[in-house]
């Protein structure tokens, strides 16, 4: 019996397809794949989901699928965002493509000291990094963050005689980047245009501290989107943004909403 390898079967995604018409993106998604990634000189291993495309021209019937998932078993090496460029690319070559694109989403763990006591405890990041190569050959990287966060109403706090409702907030930043940027600044720009931080393990020292910060600095969720964005606009790395933030009220049933997008 012949081995799989040497029979000839047939190719039917190499025929030709005669209605002329291109696909702007054809692949995988939603794949999840064990990953390290490299920041800030720490390795960091985590499970990426992977969504993974390339353009196909208009007389090609298909494209080869599994060569995707051969791209991301080549990889042995933590990612980092150069690594990353050079999956895309080596993807790109693989598959014969001169345009396509590579997702990967991924948490992302950050060892934290608590702001008085210094206790250290773990605490997750969602962040996304988009790579692309278009077809006039243009190359493009972005990283996106989503931090928790928490925000206290400056308008609760002038009116009422003590107390003030907070709640907690999700601010997502997604940057255009022209060159690398740590997953952490990113991380700390969100963190920074919120009334206070939150911490994966507070101590009652902790807890004071962060409970009277987010009193002393009150942010409506127009202040948390704008402040971001003063920290991002002075930042030459950064080509382009999208930020937005998410307060989940705690006096209200609904969920209080800002975003500002900035293109280059």
């Amino acid at each position: 019996m012949n081995a799989p390898e040497r029979l000839a079967l047939p190719d039917i995604q190499s025929q030709p397809d005669r209605r002329n018409i291109h696909i702007d993106a054809v692949g995988v998604k939603e794949l999840r794949y064990p990953v390290s990634i490299r920041s800030r000189c720490r390795t960091v291993a985590t499970i990426g989901t992977f969504t993974m495309t390339v353009g196909l021209p208009a007389a090609a019937k298909g494209t080869h699928m599994s060569r995707f998932i051969e791209a991301l078993e080549a990889q042995d090496a933590p990612l980092d965002q150069e690594r990353f460029r050079a999956m895309l690319f080596a993807m790109l070559e693989r598959l014969d493509a001169h345009s396509g694109a590579i997702e990967m989403r991924f948490p992302y763990f950050v060892n934290k000291a608590a702001p008085v006591s210094g206790v250290q405890g773990m605490l997750d990041h969602e962040v996304c990094w988009r790579a692309s190569r278009a077809p006039s050959g243009e190359y493009a990287f972005s990283m996106q963050v989503t931090v928790a966060a928490t925000s206290l109403c400056p308008c609760s706090k002038e009116i009422s005689r003590y107390g003030a409702h907070n709640q907690r907030s999700h601010i997502t930043i997604e940057a255009r980047l022209g060159v690398a940027m740590e997953i952490e600044e990113l991380i700390a720009i969100a963190e920074q245009s919120a009334s206070c931080e939150v911490y994966g393990l507070l101590k009652r020292a902790d807890e004071k501290y962060v409970t009277e910060r987010a009193y002393d600095n009150p942010k409506f969720v127009e202040d948390l989107v704008r402040d971001a964005a003063l920290a991002l606009n002075r930042d030459k790395r950064v080509l382009a943004y999208v930020v937005e933030a998410e307060n989940f009220e705690s006096i209200h049933n609904h969920s209080a909403f800002a975003r500002i997008a900035r293109e280059a």
